[in-house]
C-alpha cells in the first residue's frame, strides 16, 4: 500500500501497528454552553424527566425520620408555636392584629416555602456534581427540578394551613376570595424558581456563600412581617415603602387579606408581586445559563 493510501485509510499500518483514524470534528466539550434558543429547546425535551424526578423525590426529604412526611407540616407548626410564644405572648406583637394565630400561621408556612428555596438553591449544584460530570445535559434542569419538587411538596402543607386557619379559633371564614389564592401561590412558585437559579450559580462560583445564606434568610424573615405587622413598628414612609417592595411581604399581605380578612388586596401589592414573579425567573435563568460551562469544575 502506498504512503498516500495509508494516510487516508481508516486503518493505517505503521511499523506493523494498526492505527484507526477517528474523525473528531463533531465532538464538543462536555458542558459547553449552547445558544439560548437551543438551550431552551433541550430543556423542553427533558421536561418529562424533570417532572418525573421531581414527583419521585418530592416527599423523600424526611424519609430517614420516624414520622416521615409529617415533618412537612410539623416543622412549620412547631416554628409557629415558638414564634407565637416569643412574639405573640412575651413581646406582645399580637396586640392590635385580628386573628393573630391565622396571621402567624400564614406567615410561617408561606415564608418557609420561599426560605426553603433560598437555602435549597445554595446546595443544589454541589449535590448534582457527579451527574454534571457524567452526562451532557442543560444544567438548568437541576435547579428547575428542585423548584418543581418544592412546589409539589408544598401542596399538603398549604392544605394543612388552610384547614388550621379555619378550625383554630378565631375561625377564618371561607369566601370567594379564596379562589384567588392559587394565583398567589403560582406567583410565589415563579419567584422561588428565580431565587433558586440565582443562588445555584452564585454558590457554585463562591461556595462560602452557603454559610451566608442562612443569615440572609433570617434577616429576610424579620423584614417580611412574618411574626408581626410591619406598619406597627415602622412609621417612616420611605422606609415603609422599601419594605413593602419586598416580594415575600407582598405574598404574605395578599394571602392574609384573601384568606383571613376577606378583603381584596391593594392593587399595588399585586403589581409588585407580579413584577417580581416575572423578572426574577427570567433574569435568573439568563444568569444561570451564562455560567453553564462553570458547573462541575473543580
Amino acid at each position: 500500500m502506498s504512503e498516500r493510501a495509508r494516510t487516508h485509510s481508516p486503518l493505517a499500518q505503521v511499523d506493523d501497528v494498526q492505527l484507526e483514524v477517528v474523525d473528531i470534528s463533531r465532538l464538543k466539550p462536555v458542558g459547553q454552553r449552547a445558544a439560548l434558543g437551543s438551550y431552551i429547546h433541550q430543556l423542553w425535551h427533558r421536561r418529562h424527566f424533570i417532572t418525573a424526578d421531581s414527583r419521585a423525590r418530592a416527599f423523600a426529604g424526611n424519609r430517614d425520620t420516624l414520622l416521615g412526611r409529617f415533618w412537612l407540616v410539623g416543622k412549620p407548626v412547631l416554628d409557629g408555636l415558638t414564634y407565637f410564644l416569643i412574639f405573640g405572648v412575651l413581646l406582645g406583637t399580637a396586640r392590635g392584629i385580628d386573628n393573630y394565630i391565622g396571621f402567624l400561621l400564614i406567615g410561617v408556612f408561606l415564608f418557609s416555602f420561599t426560605s426553603a428555596s433560598l437555602n435549597g438553591g445554595a446546595g443544589v449544584m454541589a449535590g448534582g456534581k457527579n451527574l454534571i460530570r457524567a452526562f451532557s445535559f442543560p444544567r438548568a434542569s437541576i435547579p428547575l427540578a428542585l423548584a418543581l419538587r418544592q412546589a409539589i411538596s408544598m401542596f399538603p402543607v398549604v392544605i394543612a394551613m388552610l384547614v388550621m386557619i379555619v378550625v383554630i379559633p378565631p375561625h377564618a371564614k371561607i369566601t370567594w376570595l379564596w379562589a384567588l389564592f392559587p394565583v398567589v401561590f403560582l406567583l410565589q412558585v415563579c419567584l422561588n424558581s428565580g431565587i433558586i437559579l440565582y443562588t445555584a450559580r452564585l454558590t457554585s462560583a463562591l461556595p462560602d456563600l452557603r454559610l451566608v445564606i442562612g443569615f440572609a434568610s433570617r434577616f429576610w424573615m424579620y423584614g417580611s412581617g412574618v411574626m408581626y405587622s410591619i406598619d406597627k413598628f415602622v412609621t417612616h414612609p420611605q422606609l415603609l415603602a422599601v419594605l413593602e417592595f419586598n416580594p415575600a411581604f407582598c405574598v404574605l399581605e395578599i394571602s392574609r387579606d384573601l384568606l383571613l380578612y376577606g378583603t381584596m388586596p391593594d392593587l399595588k401589592l399585586w403589581l409588585t408581586l407580579g413584577a417580581w414573579a416575572i423578572v426574577t425567573p427570567v433574569l435568573g435563568f439568563l444568569y444561570f445559563w451564562q455560567g453553564e460551562e462553570e458547573y462541575g469544575r473543580e
